[in-house]
């Protein structure tokens, strides 16, 4: 029996009940769902052992919005099980599959019709009075800004080491090719396609003229110190989890060496295609050998 890791947003009506769909039509297909502990409580399957040394489970079924698999990325960085989005939130960048045609493409991976698609990871080490506080891996960003009040950070970067700026400003996104067309595109970044072997530090609506937005290869290293007294700073992991930093605490950044996340594409989807589609990059399709006006 094929077995699939289910994670759903158990907050949203409508990934709930393409859950229960799915289960039902796995049940006729022989087709068996396992589930972190949260989801198998609420849905009532058997929950997966991430102990386990043989992993059973050949891919994973993501069934939300893009925060949803993200949240699943980090579930499943440690291990070797790629995953396939099906959208029932908003934008939907990383979860690309239709739910209405969800049983029908989830039959294509089955019968091998997809590619897998290697993302890339940043890695960030938060260093504190010469000690190590956190290591942290995130499929989109890290992020340094300011709390609630209204007032400008001032943080120093610096590349392999080498000083770069003092920067003052709300804060600091380092992305990967993937989180690109997230917070990093809304504050003025460029997008990077995931195959792309690098990430792109972009300000937060700095008080310079200077501050551009720099992309930076896969063997850099970005590092960010804070210099501000402002009591409220954090580092904020793929926007859901936060941590809050001192002044003076060190956070290198770079492509992880040692993880990464797999996502499945199926093989008629195009990256191409779907930042006509996100982006609304014009409204008429162009057919395939027709000549450019």
């Amino acid at each position: 029996m094929d077995q699939i890791l289910l994670i759903v947003n158990t907050r949203k009506s409508t990934a709930l009940n393409l859950a229960y769909r799915l289960i039902g039509w796995g049940k006729k297909r022989t087709i068996g769902f396992v589930a972190p502990s949260h989801e198998s409580a609420m849905l009532g399957l058997p929950e997966f052992d991430w102990n386990i040394e043989a992993n059973p489970v050949k891919f994973g079924v993501v069934i939300g919005g893009d925060g949803t698999f993200l949240r699943a990325s980090r579930m499943v960085m440690d291990y070797d099980i790629p995953l396939y989005g099906i959208n029932v939130g908003r934008l939907g960048f990383l979860v690309t599959g239709n739910p209405d045609n969800a049983e029908e493409e989830i039959e294509k991976i089955l019968s091998g019709a997809y590619r897998i698609q290697k993302r890339q990871a940043l890695k960030g080490s938060v260093t504190r009075k010469g000690s190590l506080v956190h290591v942290l891996y995130a499929l989109n960003d890290l992020v340094i800004t300011k709390g609630p009040l209204a007032r400008l950070i001032e943080v120093e970067s610096r590349v392999n080491d080498y000083f770069l700026s003092l920067l003052p400003a709300d804060g600091i996104i380092v992305s990967t090719p993937t989180g690109s067309t997230a917070y990093a595109l809304s504050a003025g970044g460029p997008i990077l396609p995931p195959h792309v072997n690098a990430m792109v530090m972009v300000p937060i609506c700095p008080h310079t003229l200077y501050a551009r937005p720099l992309v930076l290869g896969s063997e850099d290293t970005i590092s960010l110190i804070p210099k501000s007294d402002q009591k409220e700073i954090y580092l904020t992991q793929d926007g859901q989890l936060g941590y809050e930093l001192m002044v003076k605490d060190r956070i290198d950044i770079s492509i992880a060496r040692d993880k990464c996340v797999s996502t499945i594409e199926l093989k008629e989807d195009n990256y191409f295609d779907l930042l006509r589609e996100k982006l609304q990059w014009g409204n008429v399709s162009v057919r395939q050998g027709e000549e450019d006006w």
